[in-house]
């Protein structure tokens, strides 16, 4: 199932139980999977129109009533055109705000690099009071979003819109503020969030074949970070490598770069270059960019040979 009718599935679930549960969205609802809850929910949805920053505005208000309002746009628009609503109307003003920005770093794919948001995560990273949550599949989506949306604050969430292959069993266990360790090993530290968690999971098995042992670890909340979990991998290993997809500026790097800075351990990262997107499809964009299974191989070697 896509990522988008499995939030917006959840989101039926929310609405139905609490009817302080709304979803606010900028003309965007097919692109968001949310056009159908119009229909069964019509006084709990809102179309705002292309206009991204009335949508925060009408959000922040809202929750200053009591309710509980989820806005979502493509992943540009849900962050930096909203920036400024997102830091006073909503996170200096402690409201109960979930944004959701759909299409994340390369996934915008053919939207091209105006669509490309390389840079949201260290946007919202910046702003104080604000959980950043990117999950991996739709396991943890489904498991994480009745979480988030009890969570009394505000959460931006980071969705991949297509079809995921499963990371998680069935029986998963989600807790919002601690990371999860996919794969144990001694000899290098990858954390990883969201779309190339997979791509990691491969990599760290053909490592194993070549007799690295690597601890692989899904970030799923970028902020705040999880320091008890990285600090211990890194100690264990010795050596780190940060995957994700997103400018290494900023994001998932950074963060851990900032755990780790009183650590003498090596990080080294793959992800977007500090540059903007291109109109492509995902094979071009992860090779353009140098985000391939290959790609991360050999970083991994790389910062494994630095201890």
């Amino acid at each position: 199932m896509e990522m988008r009718a499995v939030y917006a599935n959840c989101l039926a679930e929310l609405m139905e139980k609490d009817r302080h549960v709304c979803v606010l969205d900028a003309d965007l609802a097919k692109a968001s999977g949310t056009r159908g809850l119009y229909e069964k929910f019509p006084e709990q949805m809102f179309d705002c129109g292309i206009a991204e920053q009335n949508m925060a505005s009408i959000a922040a208000g809202l929750a200053s009533y009591g309710f509980k309002p989820w806005i979502e746009s493509f992943t540009p628009f849900a962050t930096r055109r909203i920036c400024d609503q997102i830091a006073i109307s909503i996170a200096y003003a402690k409201q109960n705000v979930k944004i959701v920005g759909t299409d994340p770093g390369i996934s915008a794919e053919l939207n091209g690099g105006t669509h490309m948001s390389m840079e949201d995560i260290g946007v919202v990273r910046s702003i104080p009071g604000i959980v950043i949550f990117e999950p991996v599949d739709a396991v943890q989506l489904r498991a994480a979003m009745p979480v988030l949306n009890d969570y009394p604050g505000c959460v931006y969430v980071r969705l991949f819109r297509k079809e995921l292959p499963d990371v998680f069993p069935a029986d998963y266990k989600f807790n919002l503020f601690k990371a999860d360790t996919l794969r144990e090993g001694t000899d290098l530290s990858i954390f990883v969030s969201g779309l190339p968690t997979v791509d990691v999971l491969t990599a760290a098995g053909q490592l194993a074949g070549e007799g690295i042992s690597c601890d692989v670890i899904n970030v799923h909340t970028i902020k705040p970070i999880d320091k008890e979990t990285v600090l211990a991998s890194a100690r264990k290993t010795g050596a780190v490598l940060t995957v994700e997809n997103h400018n290494v500026i900023g994001g998932l790097h950074s963060a851990v770069l900032e755990t780790l800075a009183q650590e003498k351990i090596p990080v080294c990262a793959v992800g977007v270059p500090d540059r903007f997107g291109e109109v492509g499809k995902l094979p071009y964009l992860r090779k353009t960019m140098g985000m391939t299974v290959e790609d991360i191989v050999a970083a991994a070697k790389g910062a494994a040979a630095l201890k």
